[in-house]
């Protein structure tokens, strides 16, 4: 099975008509949006990916530049109108593009898999096939932190050879991001979870505990229980700090996973599904 996700860049002007009017013409630079920024105003990105076989005759899934003739007729004007309709509620949007996008590309080699709306560079939501009506929700944070890669259980020659220079005994940082990513279905109005409140919560459960901290010998959760503080359990840690704050407040949604970048070519998502 493959899955293809093509990404549309789009901004969303004080001057509606304008960009539904700009939309019938030809994108000159998509690379960095269409309808292009013109003020001070919402820049997305809409990435719609596909699921399927390839068409015998092309080996394509679906030829991209027919999702983008698809995406900027038909999708970008039912995002301006979603913002009229929820204008507090952007949870709702990629859960109702996916519902009406069904029919699009649904025949017996295609189908459309998952809608993600991305708000920011930062800020996520999205909705799939096997999830809707259920929406996850991303928001992403950063701490840093120390930590030392060592087993007691094993020998200083053993350490050494399994963490290698991350066996320092001084230690050594990262500049940790973490991803928190809600489920669930979105209220009337739209809305999933109050942003604010969710970065409140991850801050007091989180980041104020981890953050600019040795997670050998400052971080009970690593120290008094023999943890290892690999990127793998420093990603479970968050999720089991988190979960009960999550429940306690946000009674609609649950935590859905915990992903820990360590550096840009490692990451770690955890999920107790």
């Amino acid at each position: 099975m493959f899955r293809l996700t093509r990404e549309v860049r789009f901004a969303i002007n004080d001057a509606r008509e304008g960009d539904e009017q700009s939309l019938a013409a030809r994108p000159t630079n998509s690379f960095a949006g269409f309808p292009s920024l013109t003020q001070i105003a919402p820049y997305l990105r809409l990435q719609i990916t596909l699921e399927g076989h390839l068409h015998p005759r092309t080996q394509y899934l679906r030829n991209i530049k027919d999702v983008d003739d698809v995406v900027r007729r038909q999708v970008i004007p039912h995002v301006l109108r979603l913002r009229d309709e929820y204008p507090s509620g952007f949870a709702a949007i990629p859960a109702a593009l996916l519902h009406d996008l069904r029919g699009v590309w649904r025949d017996e080699l295609v189908r459309l898999f998952d809608v993600r709306l991305m708000l920011s560079p930062y800020l996520s939501v999205r909705c799939s096939e096997k999830d809707h009506p259920m929406v996850l929700l991303s928001q992403t944070f950063e701490f840093c932190a120390s930590h030392r890669l060592h087993n007691p259980q094993l020998s200083d020659d053993e350490n050494r050879r399994v963490f290698g220079k991350c066996n320092n005994p001084n230690g050594h940082g990262h500049n940790y991001q973490l991803q928190v990513t809600l489920r669930g279905v979105p209220d009337r109005e739209g809305v999933l979870v109050s942003v604010p409140s969710l970065e409140r919560i991850v801050s007091e459960a989180v980041i104020d505990r981890l953050d600019h901290r040795n997670l050998n010998t400052e971080v009970p959760e690593f120290r008094d229980h023999g943890v290892i503080p690999s990127v793998e359990n420093i990603a479970q840690v968050c999720y089991r700090m988190l979960e009960p704050r999550i429940n306690e407040t946000h009674g609609h949604a649950s935590l859905a996973s915990v992903t820990v970048w360590e550096t840009t070519k490692t990451w770690c998502e955890y999920s107790e599904d």
